[in-house]
């Protein structure tokens, strides 16, 4: 009952705004629908921390350790989302076009409903609907803008995304087939690791290809990023919180769910994992220190990211499986207010550039402290969470044998830190220029700042133990 009505709300809440009358009416809905969502999916979360699987319908919808953290993640970040949306597209001059309040949030309701399916579906023909929807139900909110960049940006986001949705569509259907040829079963993760030592290691390792560039188009993998960069600096901030922080951890959680069925090519799916994962890391990090837009800048700080998490799921060991489960977490609430903090500066400044951006500090306080908290927090200064998520897989690559992988992950993470600090510090600090003046935020802005503020603050110095027992139920998963 608890998973349908994750699902039923946000569809409930997409159904009234479209037939409100006016935007506020949208955005007291959705915030309402967020709310009731993110309250059953912590009552989820406590349940499926114990060890206890909650299950809605048999080999379809079901929720364990690992897919109830994303759940959670995924709730959380669509509550601020709709809290910053409220007083921010009040601000924004694209909201003024008759009717674009309304299909706003109905588009956002939609997209967080293809989010919060992702982690509930248990059937992977389910989940790779799931993940395509994710695409399609936010491209519009990527254009939403109307801008010729935003178009662009949402034409290359779907070409390129549904590209790789081909592709892993066809590592889903090998997978069938190598299931088929095992002796059949039910096709859901679990189904898929009781069969997996069955099953041909060909066809396996062809799928497990196929699954890993497909959807790491999606994920942002280098050398598939190219799309990432433009959709996440060009869609309203609150959309690309959620692009950045949830749905790009989504597809990367169908990756990671698959990782234990190829235990048969465990080396071979090893490898790749960290090759890939590698590359993202180190070509995100130079990219962090040419950037001119700030949005752009969080964006591909999320490529960074993902790799880091694809590194430590490639080392193997329990540990590194641990931290890379911690910097799924991190990296969700952390990036989520990153680019609450890049909406608020856009909202003061009304420029993406970060070279016309300086002062921050003295004209909105509120959003040069976010800044600079949400630069050094996604940036791996202590004692945030990101910080002890990557210190977790340095020390498991160094323990597993991996002092080379270490050193290239330490060089792109230094090199990211300065990357971010020194754009920044450019745009909080110094002079503002003659023209500027204090700007107040929307009420909304700063209580969705302050409340996506509370576990990135709090998270890297105190972990609930429920907290710790829903990271390691997730981790151990990685290994199965």
């Amino acid at each position: 009952m608890e998973l349908l009505i994750v699902l039923c709300v946000p569809a409930l809440a997409a159904v009234i705004s479209t037939v409100a009358t006016g935007r506020r009416v949208a955005a007291a809905t959705t915030v309402i629908g967020a709310l009731v969502v993110l309250l059953t999916a912590l009552w989820v979360a406590v349940v499926a921390g114990s060890g206890t699987e909650i299950v809605a319908v048999k080999d379809w919808m079901s929720c364990d350790g690992m897919s109830a953290l994303l759940l959670l993640l995924t709730s959380f970040a669509g509550l601020t989302a709709a809290i910053f949306s409220w007083g921010y597209l009040e601000k924004m001059p694209s909201s003024g076009r008759s009717g674009a309040g309304r299909r706003y949030y109905l588009n956002f309701n939609l997209f967080l409903l293809s989010l919060l399916a992702v982690p509930i579906f248990a059937h992977v023909a389910l989940v790779w609907i799931a993940v395509e929807l994710t695409t399609l139900l936010s491209v519009f909110l990527v254009s939403y803008e109307d801008t010729p960049e935003a178009l662009e940006a949402a034409w290359k986001y779907v070409m390129l995304t549904c590209m790789g949705a081909a592709l892993a569509l066809m590592g889903v259907l090998m997978l069938y087939w190598a299931m088929a040829i095992s002796g059949g079963g039910p096709f859901t993760w679990q189904g898929l690791v009781a069969a997996s030592s069955r099953m041909p290691p060909a066809l396996l390792m062809t799928a497990f290809l196929f699954i890993l560039v497909g959807f790491g188009t999606k994920v942002g993998l280098v050398p598939l990023h190219t799309w990432l960069p433009d959709a996440h600096s060009q869609a309203p901030s609150p959309v690309c919180a959620l692009l950045s922080g949830i749905e790009t951890s989504a597809v990367l959680y169908a990756i990671l769910r698959l990782l234990p069925v190829f235990q048969g090519i465990s080396g071979a799916a090893a490898s790749w994992c960290v090759g890939f994962g590698l590359v993202s890391t180190v070509v995100a990090a130079f990219l962090l220190i040419q950037v001119k837009d700030y949005k752009r800048l969080f964006a591909f700080s999320t490529i960074e990211h993902m790799g880091i998490i694809l590194v430590g799921t490639g080392l193997g060991s329990a540990d590194a499986q641990l931290g890379a489960t911690y910097q799924i977490m991190s990296h969700a609430i952390t990036k989520s207010f990153c680019f609450y903090a890049a909406g608020a500066a856009l909202l003061i400044s009304g420029v993406r550039n970060i070279s016309s951006v300086r002062g921050l500090i003295r004209t909105s306080p509120v959003t040069g402290v976010s800044l600079i908290l949400g630069g050094l927090a996604i940036s791996g200064a202590p004692p945030f969470a990101v910080f002890f998520g990557e210190i977790s897989i340095l020390r498991a690559g160094l323990r597993t044998g991996h002092p080379w992988v270490v050193g290239l992950l330490v060089v792109s993470i230094v090199v990211a830190f300065c990357g971010i600090m020194s754009h920044i510090t450019h745009m909080v600090f110094g002079n503002p220029s003659s023209e500027a003046v204090a700007v107040d935020l929307p009420r909304t802005c700063v209580g969705a700042l302050a409340l996506a503020a509370i576990p990135v603050l709090g998270i890297g110095l105190y972990v609930p133990q429920w907290i710790t027992d829903l990271l390691g139920c997730a981790s151990a998963f990685l290994g199965r």
